[in-house]
């Protein structure tokens, strides 16, 4: 890991514009002054074509691990000699929070606002279909083809109806409270609906992670869901994964949340992501006055344009 470190350092040494360097474990950080713009839904209309962003400021920054990773993980200060604040800049008046997850040290960077919560919209479903399915196979039962159809149109083309029929068997609240212990979040909590749980990004990570890891759903359906949610498409699939190359969005898991509520007025665009090694959330709001929902959608790409661009994610 030192001599890693040392020739990734050597590399910084010649570049223009490279400040610094930092490490988080598997997550690689380093300091570039390259910024990209972007701007706060139960409604699921297109994604709009946006601008290309220009470079602004944005919330402060931090790195923080929340846990030790295994036996035998060198851990590099995390602050060593960089500031994770310099990591996302987005041009914008909206909310919004980030967070970005090391799956293999358990370790998350983030917007200073990690912790601050969102309604999620349809980005909970993902929690929904793996509450279900583990507990199915825990029980000794096997979803009707019904069922799983069900769960499909709810993942990979957000469908409503299957949501609000799980949540409703699930217990309403109490899949939350499952949801807040078994994937270990600190932030959150259930609302008066499915659609208005409230996840910090920091949480998100935490939720992509045990989805990935089995803890969610299972080992019996682990790889189904994932594979769903790989799956999204149509009005569903955009924000994070389209940082990627067109060729390589479909390895990453996804599952998007939008929708304009009447009660806030306020647009609620979300973005959850899985990747073999990493996870990442970004979280956003508006008032409904200012631009439409898509621009909740590019101020996830850009921030893991810019995160790709300053880790080794992949």
């Amino acid at each position: 890991m030192k001599e890693l470190l040392t020739r990734r350092r050597a590399l910084l040494a010649g570049g223009a514009g490279l400040a610094a360097a930092m490490t988080t474990g598997g997550i690689w950080l380093a300091n570039r002054d390259n910024g990209v713009p972007v701007q706060h839904a139960w409604r699921e209309p297109s994604p709009a074509p946006s601008a290309t962003p220009a470079p602004s400021t944005s919330p402060a920054s931090r790195a923080i691990p929340i846990q030790p990773g295994p036996p035998g993980v060198e851990h590099a200060d995390l602050l060593e000699s960089g500031n994770a604040a310099e990591l996302v800049k987005v041009n914008t008046s909206a909310w919004y929070s980030w967070a970005l997850m090391d799956r293999k040290t358990g370790t998350i960077v983030g917007s200073k606002n990690w912790n601050q919560t969102n309604m999620t919209a349809s980005m909970i479903k993902a929690w929904l279909a793996a509450d279900y399915l583990r507990r199915a196979a825990d029980n000794g039962q096997t979803p009707s083809s019904t069922r799983m159809n069900e769960i499909r149109t709810m993942i990979r083309d957000s469908a409503n109806g299957p949501a609000s029929t799980l949540w409703a068997e699930l217990g309403k609240s109490a899949t939350i409270s499952r949801m807040i212990s078994i994937c270990k979040l600190t932030d959150s909590r259930a609302g008066d609906g499915w659609s208005t749980t409230r996840l910090s990004a920091r949480d998100t990570c935490r939720i992509a992670h045990a989805i990935g890891s089995g803890a969610a759903a299972g080992p019996r359906w682990t790889d189904y869901l994932v594979g769903e949610m790989q799956a999204v498409r149509g009005t569903g699939d955009f924000g994070i994964r389209k940082a990627w190359p067109s060729n390589q969005q479909s390895s990453i898991a996804i599952k998007n949340g939008w929708v304009d509520r009447q009660a806030t007025r306020e647009w609620n665009v979300n973005c959850l992501a899985l990747g073999d090694t990493w996870t990442m959330a970004v979280l956003t709001r508006w008032k409904i006055t200012s631009p439409s929902w898509s621009h909740g959608a590019e101020i996830a790409k850009s921030v893991a344009t810019q995160l790709r661009s300053k880790t080794q994610l992949i």
